[in-house]
């Protein structure tokens, strides 16, 4: 891959607005796990794989299972591994990550209604796009695992 700019250096301004988005997500209300589960499965899908070698790592720290993590990527089929809660954060994640495939689905809003407030949801979206934005600037910059963003 052709080295390309760093972030910091060229757009510092852009970088500055960019982490004040994940210092509202470190503060938002919802659980350190679904953060975790929501940047790597987005990362997945948007083949970060920076973003998934620090997201993976995080969230182990953060007590997630191995077990989970390498299901993540199947969720669906993983019966009994994610809670009811977890499974519609997680199909918000790729209707939104895969928005030009007809983004957040009527049926998805009104289940995640069951279980989150609108607040909730609210931030659940904001984290998604978030680390959407992160897995574009990585992927565009062609960041190397390893190399620092910020």
């Amino acid at each position: 891959m052709q080295k390309r700019f760093n972030i910091k250096e060229v757009a510092p301004s852009a970088l500055t607005a960019m982490i004040g988005l994940e210092t509202y997500i470190s503060t938002c209300s919802i659980s350190n796990s679904t953060k975790e589960l929501i940047k790597i499965r987005a990362s997945q899908i948007n083949g970060c794989a920076y973003c998934i070698n620090i997201h993976t790592q995080d969230a182990i720290k953060n007590g997630e299972t191995n077990q989970r993590i390498f299901l993540l990527n199947d969720w669906r089929e993983a019966e009994g591994v994610f809670t009811e809660e977890e499974k519609v954060v997680l199909a918000i994640t790729e209707e939104i990550t895969l928005i030009h495939q007809d983004g957040l689905k009527d049926d998805t809003y009104t289940n995640a209604l069951q279980f989150f407030s609108e607040t909730e949801i609210a931030d659940i979206i904001t984290a998604i796009i978030t680390i959407n934005m992160w897995n574009r600037v990585v992927r565009s910059t062609h960041l190397l695992i390893g190399q620092s963003l910020a």
